[in-house]
């Protein structure tokens, strides 16, 4: 099927096509239009006509636009999951999920915009004050450059879509160049819904041109950007003074303690490694464990780790597919290489076949091994032997990213210094760093990016607070 471009409520095509493979069998899942520099100052200038009349429609009516997408989604769970899964090889049950997860961030939107609200000043707090009537109201920041990557091309695309019309705004989307029929039928739903705003939402296909094109325009507002490092240093460059948030990468951590349930951990971990093939920002990546229980947490994790079912993506009972092409599976196999010749163990047999990477356990890894310290974003996880909380927090803490870490233990004041010294966005107590509820804020520090998001604090972030004095 053909994706189209939307400029505003308008569906269009160009005089170029990009086909999109699936990753698993190398068929041509899905097509979509080229879009470039022109296409994409079009969709912005429509966005900023818009901007107006999407300013001044109810609140009601965004709420129940919302709601609609919501149900609409719901009508076509499977479509859209297959969808997902042609696209990206993400196994069917979890791209499944991937709706489901894409409905309530939908829905939560709404719900949480109707509770948004200014507050009264007691302007004569102070001496120098006086009583007046004050306040501060909330309003849209106008237009948005929504850009949104593969692993989640569904929920992620909801993340700033669903927040930044909720709140009043228009958004030009240049969706994932590896899921453009996902955000197409997406967007469809939104742009068809009669609840609609008119022209408030745009949808551009492409790479570097178009991206580039949508951030240095004077005409966004606000830049929401997920994707890697090097693109988001980009941005903060090339942005301008615009709002800007970016979810960018994670090199995420946990402690196992000597205290810790060891088989729940390894059934955890095991799922936060590798789950939709460790393409996850908060991929579970490095697993530091006291070294009274190194031994018997490492045969754990590679026997809850061979009981994962590889294979097609189709399949009900899959846990794990293809990572999205060959070239990832190539970096990945090189990461294991090299740990292995630095001195690093196997614990899992370690095997690719094309973009089947199988989930890989690597035991005796070092803080210096590249394989630790960089985000591999790839089914490998790396077991390191400690001493205890002292000797690990320093090393979770000596990475460039901050996204999530997590802490196995049944030590309530371990559990309270972990919280106040591990340095992240997120802290997880006695379950994967991988955990992640959409209703929660969520972002990182560090390289690991600017702002949070889930409903309630984007919408924070794509809105203006107005000040209001009345003598």
């Amino acid at each position: 099927m053909e994706a189209k471009v939307f400029f505003g409520s308008n569906e269009a095509v160009t005089g170029s096509w990009t086909e999109r493979c699936s990753p698993f069998d190398g068929r041509v899942v899905s097509k979509a239009p080229h879009c470039g520099a022109e296409e994409t100052r079009r969709a912005l200038e429509i966005a900023k006509a818009a901007a107006k009349a999407a300013k001044v429609s109810t609140l009601s009516q965004r709420c129940d636009w919302l709601h609609d997408v919501a149900a609409k989604l719901r009508e076509q769970k499977e479509d859209i999951a297959k969808t997902i899964t042609d696209e990206v090889g993400k196994p069917i049950a979890f791209a499944r999920v991937e709706v489901e997860r894409c409905i309530e961030t939908v829905t939560l939107a709404a719900e949480t915009m109707r509770t948004m609200h200014g507050e009264t000043i007691n302007t004569d707090a102070m001496p120098s004050g006086r009583k007046t009537t004050a306040f501060y109201i909330r309003e849209p920041v106008g237009v948005i450059a929504a850009i949104t990557p593969f692993n989640f091309p569904l929920n992620l695309v909801a993340h700033k879509l669903a927040p930044a019309l909720v709140a009043g705004n228009t958004v030009v989307l240049k969706p994932t160049p590896e899921a453009p029929l996902t955000a197409y039928k997406f967007a469809k739903l939104f742009i068809e819904s009669p609840h609609a705003v008119k022209d408030a939402l745009s949808v551009v296909y492409g790479d570097a041109e178009v991206g580039s094109t949508l951030v240095g325009s004077d005409i966004p507002r606000k830049i929401s950007f997920t994707g890697s490092v090097p693109v988001g240093n980009i941005i903060t460059k090339s942005a301008g003074i615009k709002k800007v948030s970016l979810e960018l990468g994670g090199n995420a951590a946990t402690f196992i303690d000597k205290s810790a349930d060891l088989d729940l951990a390894a059934q955890r971990c095991a799922l936060g490694a590798f789950v939709n093939s460790g393409q996850v920002c908060i991929s579970l990546q490095r697993i530091y464990v006291h070294s009274d229980v190194y031994d018997v947490f490492a045969q754990k994790m590679a026997e809850a780790t061979q009981k994962l079912v590889v294979g097609s993506p189709y399949e009900d009972d899959t846990f794990m597919g293809p990572l999205i092409n060959e070239e990832s599976a190539e970096r990945a196999l090189s990461w294991v290489q090299s740990a292995i010749d630095e001195g690093a163990r196997p614990m899992t047999e370690v095997k690719c076949e094309g973009t089947m990477f199988y989930p890989t356990v690597m035991a005796d890894v070092t803080d210096d091994m590249a394989i630790v310290c960089e985000e591999v974003f790839a089914p490998i996880v790396s077991l390191v032997k400690v001493d205890g909380f002292d000797d690990a927090a320093p090393r979770m803490n000596d990475s460039p990213y901050g996204l999530q870490f997590s802490l196995f233990t049944n030590d309530l004041a371990l559990t309270q210094r972990a919280i106040s010294e591990l340095e992240a966005g997120g802290i997880v107590i006695n379950d994967m760093p991988t955990l992640r509820f959409d209703i929660q804020p969520y972002g990182g520090v560090k390289l690991s990016g600017v702002g949070r998001e889930g409903p309630r604090f984007a919408i924070e972030e794509m809105t203006e607070l107005k000040s209001v004095v009345i003598a």
